[in-house]
């Protein structure tokens, strides 16, 4: 961007808000995610490790405890699925004027929906930067999510968020919304992925106004729409004319969770070949697959919860390996409980 733009423009790449560094919704949260994770930590033997000197050992844990904490991603079918269908209606969208198609991902809680598009959006940007290599001005990623109760002012405030764009008490939507698009023009926007959508309700005033708002971002941007939230199909979201108008226009791609098959075991057995734990018997963890399938539901997000958090037990409690007694220590989310109770009914039905 040169020094001609308005000041606004100017900032967007100058977010010095540390916590919104960590933050996918904001262009240096982003920007860090498209960024290669850090190499996983080299596992010391365990007489090297006992030998450590308190400090030293400290540090050692705590970068496996960092490890641990981190949400492996995995290419399952469903995310190349969503990668494919996404990448092809940019390419169908990049020389239309309007109406350009859009993509919906939807599903219950903890199916990937929002692994889904991430991953479309991070693919998107190192194709973009892989073409422009010397370019520093482009953006060619917008990552939102529609907060609870959203009015149209709050979902263009996200978008300028995310900019790094200053929103003050006294600027009127329309002048945000110019900001937004002006910067995303500029920037060369090819993908905007607006996750958590199940808060929009179009029964109200409020939610029917940030679906119009959306819409309008859609109509200005000449950009792919990507939306993601739970069980948007039966939400009443695409009913109604607004509602036929986003079906009218998106495709739709379920997500669920999955079945016991040997993808499900392989993504046990890729989660069990990231641990780094001293005590831990590889082979484990796979032998454990059908129970860790009934145990989670066949959802994807209480698998990597589960096994995840039993690894960190392990290397606080000084353990040191996971069992099915430390899994099932494990606190779950109200919908693997229900997954896996419908599952369990299912398999002992007559």
């Amino acid at each position: 961007m040169t020094s001609s733009k308005p000041a606004a423009r100017r900032t967007v790449l100058h977010e010095s808000d540390a916590e919104s560094g960590r933050q996918l919704n904001s262009l240096t949260g982003w920007r860090r995610f498209i960024d290669r994770p850090p190499a996983p930590p080299a596992l010391t033997s365990r007489s090297t490790w006992q030998r450590m000197p308190a400090s030293e050992r400290d540090l050692y844990d705590e970068s496996r405890l960092d490890h641990h904490a981190r949400m492996l991603t995995v290419a399952t079918s469903f995310v190349e699925r969503t990668a494919i269908c996404g990448r092809r209606l940019v390419l169908l969208n990049r020389h239309a004027i309007s109406a350009r198609r859009g993509l919906i991902v939807s599903g219950p809680a903890g199916t990937g929906k929002t692994i889904a598009i991430t991953q479309l959006g991070r693919s998107h940007e190192l194709l973009d930067r892989a073409r422009h290599p010397l370019a520093t001005d482009r953006i060619p990623v917008v990552y939102v999510t529609v907060p609870p109760a959203a009015t149209a002012r709050m979902i263009a405030t996200e978008f300028a968020r995310f900019l790094g764009l200053p929103v003050r008490a006294r600027s009127n939507i329309t002048d945000i919304i110019e900001s937004v698009v002006g910067v995303c023009t500029d920037t060369r926007t090819g993908l905007v992925l607006v996750d958590e959508l199940h808060n929009i309700s179009l029964t109200s005033r409020h939610g029917a106004e940030v679906a119009d708002t959306l819409k309008y971002f859609s109509e200005r941007l000449p950009a792919t729409f990507v939306y993601a939230g739970i069980d948007i199909a039966e939400s009443g979201l695409l009913s109604g004319t607004r509602g036929a108008q986003i079906s009218g226009r998106f495709t739709l791609i379920p997500s669920r969770p999955f079945p016991y098959t040997n993808e499900w075991k392989g993504l046990v057995a890729t989660m069990e070949d990231t641990l780094r734990l001293h005590d831990h018997r590889p082979g484990t963890l796979t032998g454990l697959d059908r129970f860790l399938h009934d145990f989670t539901g066949g959802m994807i997000g209480s698998l990597s919860h589960a096994i995840r958090g039993a690894a960190l037990d392990a290397i606080l409690t000084g353990t040191e390996k996971i069992t099915k007694k430390s899994l099932q220590a494990i606190p779950l989310d109200h919908t693997a409980h229900t997954a896996a109770s419908i599952a369990a009914k299912t398999a002992t039905s007559p």
